[in-house]
């Protein structure tokens, strides 16, 4: 995928954090084999091979006052060694790396990595502590809470297979119950259909602090892509009853993967962020209504949501969505809700 070209960055002293990117280096031969098309995130990992240090701090850096970031967990750097289960927490202790390295003050004031989301299988039950203990001793403070990839769709090739009722299996709560003891956030990654299963299970623990990623979702390919109208509907409807619980709150992002059907996709020339946010404005604005501001935080989603616009670009694209909210509004958009759900101790 070739690096599309930045925009010069609008309103360049907002305040931004990023609540969700990743990194990773090109999976080994042997693994991309055995984890197959089925692994959601193959596909672009074969187009960009790597997003380490040097890639993320490039795009941070783009004109953007970006002032701190959460890394999202995406399989990566896991241990080679010791039991599965485990495998995990070498991503927990790969994240806080790259975060002591932006601590050092040796790349400004920039905190990359401040918050880092991992995983953790919680279909274990209750056996699920050790490893999230382990992940909160390698995490230096930084260790917020898991994701799980809920996402399952019967008409999505890609996601057709898993548990499509996972959120209500008695052995994924039961895990599921021990990040509320342990105090840690949950991420939820699902498709827009899924959305009530997400409101039953946050009604269930309102106990836990829990983010739905990447604007829920909506798909617009295969059998969806002509049904913009009653995905739209669906998801409207879905969106106002999970706002109704206090412990939810919404990432606005993720609408520059190909799964989303968006005509900027990979659009020649790139689409503009005048452009994204043109089709990106009617969910996010809906999300907003619903959830407020104090409960919506915008995510770049990189580098999945690069086949999109640049970083530079998605970033215009979100700041157009909003040019009309107030200061207090898009302080809560940009970084506030961010910090105060991740709990990032910033200046």
């Amino acid at each position: 995928m070739a690096k599309l070209p930045p925009e010069e960055a609008l309103e360049p002293d907002l305040p931004i954090v990023d609540p969700h990117h990743h990194l990773w280096l090109e999976l080994p031969e042997d693994t991309a084999k055995r984890q197959g098309d089925e692994n959601p995130y193959n596909y672009v990992r074969r187009e960009i091979p790597r997003y380490l240090f040097e890639e993320l701090h490039e795009d941070l850096t783009c004109g953007h006052n970006v002032v701190a970031t959460v890394y999202a967990e995406c399989g990566s750097m896991y241990r080679a060694d010791g039991p599965a289960a485990m495998k995990p927490v070498g991503e927990v202790e790969f994240a806080n790396g790259v975060a002591a390295m932006y601590a050092s003050g040796r790349f400004g004031p920039l905190r990359a990595c401040a918050g880092i989301v991992g995983y953790a299988e919680l279909t274990r039950g209750g056996a699920v502590r050790e490893v999230l203990e382990a992940q909160i001793a390698v995490g230096g403070g930084r260790f917020k809470g898991i994701r799980n990839h809920l996402t399952h769709d019967p008409h999505v090739p890609m996601f057709a297979y898993g548990n499509p009722a996972l959120m209500a299996d008695a052995a994924f709560r039961e895990g599921f119950a021990v990040l509320g003891d342990l105090g840690l956030t949950y991420d939820a990654w699902l498709f827009e259909p899924q959305i009530p299963q997400l409101v039953e299970l946050a009604r269930a623990f309102p106990q836990v602090p829990i983010v739905l990623d990447h604007t829920g979702a909506p798909l617009g390919i295969g059998t969806y892509a002509e049904r913009r109208d009653e995905v739209f509907a669906r998801w409207k409807a879905n969106i106002a009853e999970l706002a109704t619980c206090e412990n939810v709150t919404m990432k606005l992002g993720g609408l520059g993967m190909p799964i989303n059907g968006f005509p900027s996709f990979r659009q020649s020339p790139p689409a503009t962020s005048g452009q994204l946010a043109q089709e990106w404005r009617p969910w996010f604005a809906t999300a907003i209504e619903a959830f407020g501001a104090h409960r919506c935080m915008f995510e770049s989603n990189y580098p999945t949501d690069g086949g999109s616009g640049s970083y530079s670009t998605l970033w215009n694209a979100f700041k157009r969505v909003c040019s009309g909210s107030s200061a207090e509004e898009k302080a809560d958009l940009f970084a506030g809700t961010a910090a105060r759900f991740y709990g990032l101790a910033l200046d």
